[in-house]
């Protein structure tokens, strides 16, 4: 059976020098590139990819979809620039496949690992993820960045993790942070959510106080040192930001 694996990014030329070396074994890599100002494009074309380029749109899935139609394997693993698949993973999808599956879909662990550490715990691992599907049994909604795949079949499980390089240094993550509180602010404020008395209290206190206790205590996110703090912080921050951002929003004159 053949096995595509899609990509999206937006200057993530660091990333793609790293990965695309290590994917020669799938058949076909589609690489889908969302208006970098980098070298990602010609990373991609020198390292063999099949590449289109798209507008960077702010709900990642409709390029992930985008990417996924373009591609021709039989299988599709979407993946991406920070991810990685070790030779061991590699060889247990092409065992799996070859064998003729009953499952029309997988689910593979992740380890997160942020500024070189890999987080494995508060909540961080083993964040399992639905990554590989046959062609036609599975899409995303398209409604939210972070939506899953829906899937219309028996789902499996692959032994083998894989590895998530979420953020090298604090600016990067700074500019993530950025990018998914403006996605979140705005998701918001299209499903009607308003600033008021009630929400001030849920996102400045509510929200932020419980994501932290039950990240950073609860599931042990102090055991992972100071980036486990650092995850724990900006995750219950997150709620704080976004708020903000939908009050942003709602201040705007309609001229803007």
């Amino acid at each position: 059976m053949t096995l595509s694996i899609t990509i999206i990014g937006h200057n993530e030329g660091y990333h793609l020098e790293e990965l695309l070396p290590t994917l020669a074994w799938a058949d076909e890599v589609v690489y889908v590139d969302c208006e970098s100002n980098d070298d990602s494009l010609e990373i991609a074309r020198r390292h063999g990819c099949k590449t289109f380029s798209r507008p960077n749109d702010m709900n990642l899935n409709r390029n992930k979809s985008f990417a996924m139609e373009k591609s021709h394997g039989e299988w599709i693993f979407y993946l991406d620039p920070d991810e990685r698949i070790s030779e061991r993973l590699s060889e247990e999808i092409l065992s799996r496949l070859a064998a003729g599956p009953s499952e029309v879909a997988f689910k593979l662990d992740r380890r997160n690992y942020f500024f070189g550490h890999w987080l494995k715990r508060g909540g961080q691992y083993p964040d399992t993820q639905l990554r590989l599907f046959r062609r036609g049994s599975a899409h995303f909604p398209n409604r939210h960045v972070h939506e899953k795949l829906t899937v219309d079949g028996k789902i499996g499980k692959l032994r083998q993790p894989m590895a998530h390089y979420s953020y090298l240094t604090i600016s990067q993550f700074i500019q993530k942070f950025d990018f998914y509180t403006s996605f979140e602010a705005n998701f918001l404020h299209q499903q009607g959510e308003k600033v008021s008395g009630k929400n001030h209290f849920r996102y400045f206190l509510w929200k932020p106080f419980t994501r932290f206790w039950k990240r950073y205590l609860l599931k042990g996110g102090f055991r992972d040192g100071v980036p486990g703090f650092f995850a724990a912080v900006f995750d219950a921050v997150n709620f704080m930001v976004r708020y903000f951002k939908l009050w942003e929003l709602e201040k705007k004159k309609p001229a803007d």
